[in-house]
């Protein structure tokens, strides 16, 4: 069995989903797209410009941020927006999105093309928050999807039983399959470790239901990537003592970005420490983070792979592709090609954890 373990549907860029307004989630997308590695282009030469003017430094995010008339394209498949008078893009979607969106059906007819089994729906603020239009997506391919509860994180300590209860209606009433949690949009709201004080509560429902939790670490504010990744890992392992019968995942993978030497990815031997525990899993997940930088069949990051699955094993790996926006660098087919036809070392039985063994333990499928 083939499972992509990382994929999103979602609404049109000004629909709510999920959010208060179509505003609060064009926000959202903005300081996600302010953020992301890809070149913004003005449209009227299609040269390369900068990103900084969409969320400035210092600038409070969400609730602060400049009024560039951020916007969808829903015709030509982007989002837009306006600095004296000259229209900006960055191609953070795929151009080839119908209406900026994806939707379950666009999600299959993928995976038929690319022979891919079931998927897992994951969750961000600036792709939405609505639960129930998850459990539409699963409800309409129950044995091809599945989806996880989406959290809003920096709500919790200011409004824990709301959240709780949001969480408990996502898994209880529309039946999803895993949580998801984001360490970096929990510190909008306070700036402390996520792991205990006021977030225990949350997490004493949260891991009551036997579900895995994914989690997305980032750089928890530092600026140095390297090092405030390795200190939220600290506290995903402070958490893993305390929740020892609960599986977890790190989805994306490592801040390779900042690990790249030459051509090849250097990671720090303190990265693998969290995966000594076997209840901590890792996803694979290449193409997405670095196509920019390397081609297919990716070669240069066969040793990354490698090394994963040597230091972390690989029934503590999982493949996964973040699609559609795999799709800015490859093909679907070419984003199970990379592994499955092109890194011989792995042999058979590690092929099959990495493609769907691992997944289907940890969704209990």
């Amino acid at each position: 069995m083939i499972i992509d373990a990382h994929v999103y549907c979602f609404h049109p860029a000004d629909h709510p989903a999920g959010h208060t307004t179509p505003e609060q989630h064009l926000a959202w997308l903005q300081v996600a797209v302010a953020g992301h590695h890809q070149p913004v282009v003005r449209l009227s030469d299609r040269t390369e410009s900068d990103t900084s003017a969409l969320a400035p430094a210092g600038r409070e995010r969400i609730n602060d941020l400049p009024d560039l008339k951020f916007r969808p394209d829903h015709e030509r498949g982007r989002l837009v927006w306006t600095i004296d008078g000259e229209d900006y893009t960055k191609y953070w979607m795929p151009p080839d999105l119908r209406n900026l969106e994806f939707t379950p059906h666009s999600l299959i007819g993928e995976m038929d093309y690319a022979g891919v089994d079931v998927a897992l729906l994951h969750t961000d603020p600036s792709l939405g928050r609505d639960s129930t239009f998850l459990a539409r997506c699963v409800a309409s391919y129950p044995d091809r999807l599945r989806a996880m509860a989406p959290v809003d994180e920096w709500r919790i300590t200011g409004e824990p039983d709301a959240v709780i209860a949001e969480l408990t209606e996502s898994i209880e009433t529309h039946g999803l399959h895993a949580i998801k949690f984001i360490p970096d949009t929990a510190y909008l709201d306070l700036g402390t470790a996520w792991d205990d004080g006021a977030y225990r509560p949350f997490w004493e429902v949260a891991t009551s239901f036997g579900l895995p939790v994914f989690f997305t670490l980032g750089s928890g504010g530092s600026d140095n990537e390297i090092e405030g990744y390795l200190d939220q890992q600290r506290i995903l392992m402070r958490w893993m003592e305390r929740y020892p019968d609960t599986p977890c995942v790190l989805t994306h993978g490592f801040p390779y970005r900042s690990m790249r030497e030459g051509r090849r990815i250097a990671v720090p031997n303190e990265a693998w420490t969290p995966f000594g525990n076997p209840n901590c899993h890792l996803e694979v997940c290449l193409p997405v983070r670095l196509g920019d930088w390397f081609d297919y069949p990716y070669r240069e990051l066969h040793s990354t792979l490698e090394e994963m699955v040597e230091r972390v094993g690989p029934n503590q790996l999982m493949w996964g592709t973040d699609m559609p926006f795999q799709n800015r660098f490859c093909t679907y087919r070419q984003s199970r090609d990379w592994i499955e036809k092109h890194c011989a070392f792995l042999d058979e039985t590690s092929r099959l954890a990495i493609m769907g063994g691992t997944a289907a333990r940890i969704l209990d499928l």
